[in-house]
């Protein structure tokens, strides 16, 4: 049995009452009452739960404006239910309060009530531990479970979607409930060991943690602006526990974004708000685990969380995205990974929101995810076998571009990882199926790969290559053709139906021993000739950059893609610790970051690197820079973001 609010009927005379019963059957009764009178009773539906072993609803709420119920059941899955109140006749019943036993009038006539089957089943969404409760709040769908995490879901074409899901505190496996205070808080209520929780999304830590047994027992909480309630059964006993609302004492002078050190930054791009100047979009990765899209102003010189993305067991390393298509605001495919050979990917939708604080909405949607040893997971047997290399980590990752084009017309798109067990790996992302798959691989370089950068060579013809540069801890940089590999992926991938085997890689057309260790930053401008300038900072505190010329080869013997390296340039000592951040702004301007806090412009003329101006920055050990230009009043303006102990725009 359980009881959801009615929508539209005031809940201190009117509630729904969901009662399921044997062979899957759950029954929907409105109850009515008033002081003094008999409750009413009325058979409003039935409906069919999902075959399972242990068969019957633990939750549900009503959507009122689509005139659906969703339900969550004992075997963790959520199910969607036609519930149109005003097609259907009911069978009605007043229970007697003069007899020892209710009336069961109203269920004598249930067969006149066709049995319902749901409209759409997400089977197992919780996990074997059954969903807890389902709210509905702005628009969407809340799902609670005891597998430690909470989902958002929106409903598409009477279908539930899944969008993203939450893992609040560590440790808080038991999740019941979520509450949505007035004033923009999420609280998570649950269970840790033997304590009641009360979590707040919004400052990350516990408001409440009553010793109360654990979750196996009755229990009810509430809370107003006057204090706090939670009741509980302990040992046949009912405890009370209250709580006054005190005003608090503790100020927050700066909010955190993450909770340990930021690893990588991107900027997605800018949202023009009526009203209000114009926004940037930052994707920052970190330590904590957790991924942040914020916003950061210049006027208010804040950042502002817009969405949290918790969806990595380890560490998130690197970010990489590809814009499009959108008709309104900002649209983006974004991947992030990290540790444990974990790769996640999300759609983004950023559009202005005049009415929220941070005047920009940001909807997130959960694509894929991927992990290598996903397959080692479902092995049995796997505690006396040997597990190869279990912390393999990506250390770059890179977006193939120009892969939907008319020469290559498919809706896969392909992104490179570096890792860190030797290997660059090819996967390719079916974003509509929701499949990430491994596509190619290669363990050419022997040792940590710390980054890749992908790029798109066009010939005046309409011939393209796509070509993939990839540097080692040895200070080497590696040059690919991976044109052939992803035209054969993409072969394999229609006729297979997304699954394949892993393609092996060609080796590569020219190494370039750049440092004497390992290069911490890469990148890579196409210049007004076509040739490509490729610029790297290592751990030597060293700059290299190399001027590459991208050629067709003649001859059957030659057929295939050339690269030349026309001219080199090498800055030794160029800073005094690791250049963790490097960008070409021009052919003849070079910007440097490093973890010594300089910001450094060069400029290359005559076969060597100039330096013009240098910048110290505030951010200890920095991780990670991104750039873009904006043009302001008629001139161009550099804007960079640095990242590490912090963040920092300039």
């Amino acid at each position: 049995l359980s009881w959801a609010p009615r929508p539209g009927l005031s809940p201190d005379t009117a509630a729904a009452l969901l009662a399921s019963g044997p062979d899957g059957e759950m029954l929907w009764l409105d109850v009515t009452h008033h002081p003094g009178q008999a409750p009413w009773v009325q058979l409003m539906g039935r409906y069919l739960l999902p075959p399972c072993k242990q068969r019957w609803h633990t939750c549900a709420a009503f959507l009122p404006q689509e005139e659906l119920l969703v339900c969550g059941d004992r075997r963790g899955s959520l199910i969607l239910f036609p519930c149109s109140s005003s097609s259907r006749g009911g069978t009605d019943a007043i229970v007697e309060d003069s007899s020892n036993e209710l009336e069961p009038s109203c269920l004598l006539h249930k067969v006149a009530l066709p049995l319902e089957s749901p409209l759409s089943v997400l089977f197992g969404l919780h996990g074997k531990t059954g969903v807890t409760s389902v709210t509905i709040h702005g628009g969407y769908i809340y799902s609670t479970g005891r597998d430690g995490v909470y989902r958002q879901l929106r409903l598409q074409d009477q279908q539930l979607e899944v969008l993203q899901k939450h893992r609040p505190c560590k440790g808080l496996q038991w999740i019941e409930e979520l509450h949505f205070t007035s004033d923009g808080d999420l609280l998570v209520l649950g269970f840790h060991a033997d304590n009641f929780v009360v979590w707040s999304s919004r400052t990350g830590e516990n408001v409440h943690c009553i010793p109360c047994g654990g979750g196996h027992r009755s229990w009810s909480y509430c809370s107003s602006p006057l204090g706090e309630v939670f009741a509980f059964i302990k040992s046949g006993d009912v405890m009370l526990y209250q709580h006054e609302a005190k005003p608090c004492e503790q100020q927050v002078l700066l909010a955190s974004l993450h909770g340990r050190a930021i690893t990588c930054v991107r900027r997605l791009g800018a949202v023009e708000v009526p009203n209000h100047a114009t926004f940037n979009i930052f994707v920052t990765g970190s330590e904590d685990t957790t991924a942040c899209v914020l916003v950061l102003s210049e006027n208010s010189r804040a950042a502002v969380p817009l969405a949290r993305l918790s969806d990595h067991i380890s560490s998130v390393r690197t970010l990489a995205f590809a814009m499009g298509p959108g008709d309104e605001g900002l649209s983006a495919l974004l991947f992030s990974a990290g540790g444990r050979a974990q790769i996640e990917c999300y759609r983004l939708l950023c559009t202005g929101d005049t009415a929220s604080d941070s005047a920009v909405a940001c909807q997130v949607i959960h694509v894929a995810s991927h992990r290598l040893d996903k397959h080692w997971e479902q092995k049995k047997n796997r505690h006396k076998l040997v597990k190869m290399d279990p912390e393999t980590r990506y250390m770059s990752l890179s977006v193939v571009p120009g892969t939907s084009t008319k020469q290559l017309p498919t809706p896969w798109k392909f992104l490179a990882a570096a890792c860190s067990d030797g290997s660059v790996r090819i996967f390719g992302l079916l974003e509509a199926a929701q499949k990430l798959v491994l596509v190619a691989e290669s363990f050419h370089h022997q040792r940590c790969v710390l980054k890749v950068e992908a790029f798109l060579h066009a010939w005046a013809g309409g011939e393209r290559r796509h070509l993939l540069c990839s540097a080692a801890t040895d200070g080497s940089i590696a040059f690919w053709d991976i044109t052939g590999p992803i035209m054969d992926a993409v072969d394999a991938l229609h006729q297979a139906e997304g699954e394949m085997q892993p393609l092996a890689l060609d080796a590569p057309l020219v190494t370039v021993m750049a440092h004497s260790c390992g290069v911490n930053s890469l990148h890579i401008r196409e210049t007004p000739e076509g040739c490509y300038l490729v610029a790297s900072g290592s751990d030597d505190g060293s700059i290299h950059v190399c001027l590459l010329e991208v050629a067709l080869g003649r001859g059957e013997a030659a057929a295939g893609t050339c690269l030349q390296v026309l001219e080199r340039v090498s800055r030794p000592c160029a800073h005094a610790a690791h250049v963790t951040g490097i960008r070409v702004l021009r052919p003849d301007l070079l910007l440097s970051a490093s973890v010594d806090q300089r910001l450094t412009l060069w400029n290359q003329r005559a076969g060597e690197l100039v330096p013009l101006s240098t910048t110290f920055f505030h951010v200890p050990d920095l991780a990670e820079l991104d750039c873009w230009e904006e043009e302001a009043g008629g001139e161009l303006r550099y804007y960079c973001v640095l990242c590490g102990q912090g963040l920092e725009m300039m």
